[in-house]
């Protein structure tokens, strides 16, 4: 005699909370990032599966050099064609032209961006979601400048850096949000496409512009203290032209926002 299977205390939860249909559309951009994508999909499947989630992880790779690719092509065996997708692209073309990439084969009603190189920690996930449900909100952005956020690993130059940057941010634009630069997002799926769809800026500084357009639209945003960690794995990319397209940038919506 075949026994139904036994519904546990566990399986109950995750039901509960996939039941009302949200999708999670996860994009991960990569670039070299061999050493370091296999560990942080497997804390986005740890912690997003104990939550009871129902989601996908966009692998968007620009022509790794280091095999990246090879390294994801390997993990979507061992995690199923349904939870890695694996939409790569022939070379670098930029963060924001990633974005649209992914988003076109995202099949969730939410997205969350991300940095595939381990400084952004997928534990706050369930946190962004929590509070997204709880204010309905557009966006819901991780921020390392309120309560016990935070950045670690960065030397007192780059702190400072970061710092300055965020002050004339704030000074200049107005945004309503304590962290422009920061690319730890959860958006309403039609919200970022309506947002990439206005934004002009690539690179590093397209992330500063799409909380500057969320505003003039008047998307509500939401904040979640985050814990920043600089690379482990693999060597930072930004760089002096990352920097001068930032000031550039940030005069051009000075002055047209």
């Amino acid at each position: 005699m075949v026994y139904p299977k036994r519904e546990t205390r566990s399986s109950k939860m995750a039901k509960e909370k996939t039941s009302d249909g949200d999708k999670y559309s996860i994009l991960l951009p990569t670039y070299n990032e061999r050493e370091n994508l296999p560990i942080i999909i497997w804390l986005i499947c740890h912690y997003l599966d104990s939550s009871g989630f129902d989601y996908e992880i966009i692998v968007i790779d620009d022509g790794s050099p280091d095999g990246t690719l090879d390294a994801a092509k390997q993990l979507q065996k061992i995690y199923g064609d349904q939870k890695i997708v694996l939409r790569p692209r022939e070379k670098k073309l930029g963060l924001g032209t990633a974005y649209i990439h992914g988003m076109k084969h995202a099949t969730g009603n939410f997205i969350v961006i991300m940095d595939a190189d381990l400084s952004h920690h997928p534990k706050f996930i369930p946190e962004f979601i929590k509070l997204q449900k709880e204010g309905n909100y557009d966006l819901v952005s991780g921020t390392r400048y309120i309560g016990d956020g935070g950045v670690y690993g960065w030397d007192f130059k780059r702190k400072l850096v970061s710092r300055g940057a965020n002050f004339l941010t704030q000074l200049l634009l107005r945004p309503r949000a304590s962290d422009l630069t920061g690319s730890f997002r959860l958006y309403k799926k039609a919200v970022l496409e309506n947002l990439v769809a206005r934004c002009v800026s690539k690179g590093y500084v397209f992330q500063m512009e799409m909380i500057i357009r969320a505003r003039q639209l008047n998307y509500t945003i939401g904040e979640v203290p985050i814990s920043f960690v600089d690379r482990v794995y693999g060597e930072s990319k930004l760089g002096g032209s990352e920097i001068f397209q930032f000031a550039k940038s940030l005069l051009y919506l000075f002055a047209t926002t």
